[in-house]
């Protein structure tokens, strides 16, 4: 099993943060590789809700979904991301307040055929720059998001 783990640091509450990963038509506007939102289930993301969307690029796209498999409210959000036939991983983001802001990290485990059976090298070059620039656009919405002074 390989997990791959980036982090990065907000001004935007880890209550902030939350408001937008509780918002599933957001998800490709801060997930690298997401192209479109097809449907969100109304309790998004209570466990078992589902995001259906799109990856890839037009006219190449794969129609799946990613299913919440826990959340804690504020603090973790644990999805079973799916691109079949490409593959699935768990992602897991956790939010840890640090003063007005919080520190977010995505870990993304790559438990699943075929990506199980490629090098972690790989993996690194390839899996670890997409979840830091979808870090960084999350913290991005986030920052934005929050009023200034607040």
């Amino acid at each position: 099993m390989i997990d791959i783990r980036a982090h990065c640091d907000t001004t935007a509450s880890a209550a902030r943060v939350w408001s937008v990963l509780s918002d599933g038509w957001m998800y490709p506007v801060w997930v690298v590789g997401a192209a479109r939102m097809r449907a969100v289930e109304n309790n998004w993301p209570e466990v078992g809700s589902r995001l259906h969307h799109s990856v890839g690029l037009w006219p190449a796209l794969l129609h799946d979904h990613t299913e919440v498999l826990s959340a804690v409210e504020g603090r973790e959000l644990r999805l079973l991301a799916r691109a079949l036939p490409a593959g699935q991983a768990e992602v897991t983001l956790l939010l840890e307040p640090r003063g007005t802001g919080c520190r977010i990290e995505m870990s993304e485990m790559v438990a699943h055929r075929p990506f199980n059976r490629i090098p972690r090298e790989v993996h690194d070059t390839l899996v670890y720059p997409r979840n830091r620039e979808s870090l960084r656009r999350l913290k991005f919405i986030a920052e934005q998001s929050t009023p200034t002074g607040t």
